[in-house]
């Protein structure tokens, strides 16, 4: 199964782009995390907000692969624990399709993106910073799956 990360923001900080790929690296061939950067819409005091998450909205939607399950990353999205997280996980593995994970930028996500989802996902009910979500959710995938097969990586309960 191939997971699809299509996230808003290109020319990340180092230790964003070596996070993600630390963890992103460690997932086996039948579970890959293939990121997909689209880049943010430029933005001054007089840009309109609602244009640029158009113009991004259009760009990721062409982005995502066809007959994929579309995930948004979404504050109003549901909370999954770490166990739930690996449940989905096995369940998207046998599902027979690929997966798409879309983050959208410092100003969210078009409408248009989340109409397109079958699904709405949270981290947290926390602000994150969204280059930062990027890492989290490699990480959390390659947690989930370390559950899923029994790797020492994950401690928890």
């Amino acid at each position: 199964m191939q997971i699809y990360l299509i996230a808003v923001g290109q020319k990340m900080p180092l230790w964003i782009s070596t996070g993600y790929s630390d963890y992103a690296q460690r997932l086996p061939p039948e579970c890959t995390l293939k990121l997909i950067e689209i880049p943010a819409e430029k933005r001054n005091k007089s840009t309109n907000i609602k244009k640029a998450l158009q113009k991004e909205g259009e760009r990721i939607l062409s982005a995502i692969p066809k007959n994929t399950l579309v995930i948004v990353m979404d504050i109003k999205g549901q909370y999954w624990d770490t166990p739930q997280l690996a449940e989905r996980l096995n369940n998207w593995m046998h599902d027979g399709r690929d997966i798409t994970l879309i983050v959208g930028g410092a100003d969210g996500l078009d409408l248009a993106c989340k109409q397109k989802s079958e699904s709405s996902w949270s981290l947290s009910p926390l602000t994150l910073p969204h280059p930062l979500v990027r890492v989290l959710l490699a990480e959390q995938l390659y947690r989930a799956w370390s559950i899923l097969n029994n790797h020492p990586y994950h401690r928890g309960d």
